[in-house]
């Protein structure tokens, strides 16, 4: 199980999931301030109900203020805590020369949950936190996260492109590089994989759990596609160069592999490689809880925008719209094709 004490890119991917805060809203029930159209809690609030003593609340606010705060911890003073003892005086109980009162929105109480570790409550909060996380991705996904990345509107597009560059880069193949006539397409391809992610095909399988029959390209993202596209395209381009500049020598793997690495290090696909393991990383860790060891240093918690977009309103049924549009995707692609 995860330690969401240790970790604050795994607090922030829960806290960044609306769909499981909500949930955990709703689950908990508890009784707050309804100020300014959002639930408050005073740190004596957030105490008692953690079973702790206040002064506890007081050392993490002091440890964790920026992360606290980020989740919605605030410092209420001039004319809003006027407002605010005026609606909730005999709630609040405070004398009339305070100047400001802490407040935790529901994200900032949760977050202070994941802090805790002297509270049997916070641990009790935690184990059903990360219930309710798993509970929510697999029901917008339906019951598996293996083809997350289709329920994102850019995947599709991104696919087809992949597809049409990768024709490139196998017809140069096949006709310039020496080698095994089924291998050197798989080798090649692990070759674009490393420079892409630092994960062969195998290694790639291993980390997502996934069958030898899945096609790894149909796992990944958007934005990883269009790297991987932008190396085929590249690589194909350059391979028929180097078989003219050689005078008609078919190519040998490892030239090859010496193209692809120093693609890998040009300048201008830095960038984009790093926004590609970032996504990678992060959203396989969140959604798949798959940990890509090789690019661990791009590591970052998901955005409540992706949450969006691969769970929320802005995520789509790719199998459904697939089987709607059929024959325009067909044609799509025989355009991009000629």
């Amino acid at each position: 199980m995860k330690d969401l004490t240790i970790s604050n890119i795994e607090r922030q991917n829960v806290l960044n999931n609306r769909f499981a805060v909500s949930k955990m809203q709703e689950h908990l029930d508890i009784e707050g301030m309804l100020f300014e159209g959002e639930y408050r809690f005073t740190k004596k609030m957030v105490a008692d109900f953690y079973e702790i003593e206040e002064r506890t609340i007081e050392r993490y606010l002091e440890k964790y203020s920026e992360e606290l705060s980020a989740n919605g911890y605030v410092l209420c003073k001039g004319k809003r805590l006027k407002e605010l003892k005026l609606q909730f005086a005999h709630v609040i109980n405070v004398g009339s020369k305070t100047t400001q009162l802490g407040l935790f929105n529901f994200r900032s109480f949760l977050n202070m949950g994941m802090l805790l570790t002297e509270s049997e409550q916070a641990k009790k909060i935690r184990s059903l936190i990360l219930d309710f996380v798993i509970a929510t991705i697999n029901e917008k996904t339906g019951g598996g996260t293996k083809y997350i990345n289709r329920r994102d509107v850019n995947y599709l597009p991104a696919a087809i492109t992949e597809e049409n560059y990768r024709k490139n880069l196998t017809s140069a193949i096949n006709q310039y590089v020496d080698g095994h006539q089924t291998y050197k397409y798989a080798q090649i391809t692990d070759f674009i994989y490393k420079a892409v992610f630092k994960e062969n095909a195998k290694e790639y399988r291993e980390v997502l759990r996934l069958d030898s029959k899945d096609n790894v390209r149909h796992t990944l993202y958007a934005e990883v596609l269009l790297v991987i596209s932008s190396f085929e395209n590249g690589v194909g381009a350059a391979i028929c160069k180097r078989f003219k500049d050689n005078g008609g020598r078919m190519l040998s793997l490892e030239e090859v592999e010496r193209i692809v690495n120093e693609l890998a290090e040009h300048p201008m696909q830095k960038p984009y490689l790093n926004d590609a393991r970032t996504k990678m990383a992060s959203r396989d860790f969140s959604f798949r809880e798959a940990y890509h060891g090789n690019i661990a240093e791009y590591l970052q918690a998901v955005t409540p925008e992706e949450f969006e977009r691969f769970i929320g309103d802005q995520s789509i049924d790719f199998d459904h719209i697939l089987a709607e549009n059929k024959d325009v995707l067909k044609r799509l692609k025989q355009a991009e094709d000629e």
